[in-house]
């Protein structure tokens, strides 16, 4: 991380996990830990526990996103959720472009495009996520593929607009597997986006913008992680569901 020039994010991804009760547990557990945190911390947790995450985060320093939003305002989009629904609600941020929704729910780069353009219209702060196939990766295109992912998906997108972006690397092989990238392999794809960044807006803007690693990044090994240059925070899965050790994460990016 390099903290002189931008910000640094630690992210929960609760994925489809906790009921209204277990949020309400778990974040009551967090914010003591994590009520000095010298990086920001955002949990994104399901659509029906985000009014329950809004109570219990009321006046702490813990901002809550959702996982997903649509790129309509309204319509026939049954079970869908639109951006003015969660800005209603107090939301601030949305998780976009997850490895697992283009993976179930046919997602593309043109898709997250739309519903990043959504977002970002409706007043929310949106993770873009991009990351690359295990079999992507043997085949050397990593960084073919996730140029791509970014580029697709900021079309349209102002300078200014970047302002309230963060680009979450996660390469699809390391996400609920249990396998991590090397620090060194997640710097230089971190390093790879910011060039991209840079190519598609200007060097100064790229070298504020926030970009998380995700990936199974955990309280063993998000030290050495966010020592890099690069990788400016995480985007947590499973570690972001156990207080304690969500915290640990937060105080490695706190004081690193």
């Amino acid at each position: 991380m390099n903290k002189q020039l931008r910000r640094a994010v630690i992210a929960g991804n609760w994925k489809m996990n906790c009921n209204t009760r277990e949020t309400a547990a778990l974040l009551e557990d967090l914010k003591p830990l994590v009520a000095n945190a010298g990086c920001q911390v955002v949990v994104g947790v399901p659509f029906t526990d985000l009014s329950t995450a809004l109570e219990h985060t009321a006046g702490s320093n813990i901002h809550v996103g959702a996982q997903n939003c649509h790129w309509a305002q309204s319509g026939a989009f049954t079970g869908e959720i639109s951006a003015g629904m969660l800005t209603e609600l107090g939301v601030e941020y949305v998780i976009l472009g997850h490895s697992e929704r283009r993976q179930y729910f046919g997602e593309t780069d043109a898709t997250v495009n739309q519903r990043l353009r959504a977002a970002l219209d409706g007043g929310l702060k949106v993770i873009l996520c991009v990351g690359e196939l295990l079999q992507q990766r043997e085949q050397g295109i990593t960084g073919e593929i996730v140029a791509q992912q970014v580029k697709v998906a900021l079309q349209g997108v102002s300078a200014q607009e970047m302002q309230k972006i963060i680009i979450a690397y996660e390469p699809v092989w390391a996400i609920g597997t249990g396998r991590t990238a090397t620090a060194d392999q997640a710097n230089e794809v971190c390093g790879l986006i910011r060039s991209v960044v840079a190519s598609l807006y200007d060097a100064h803007l790229a070298q504020g913008l926030t970009i998380q690693y995700g990936g199974s990044m955990n309280a063993k090994n998000c030290r050495e992680l966010l020592s890099k240059e690069h990788v400016d925070g995480g985007l947590i899965g499973g570690a972001s569901l156990k207080a304690a050790d969500f915290a640990t994460i937060v105080q490695a990016a706190t004081e690193g």
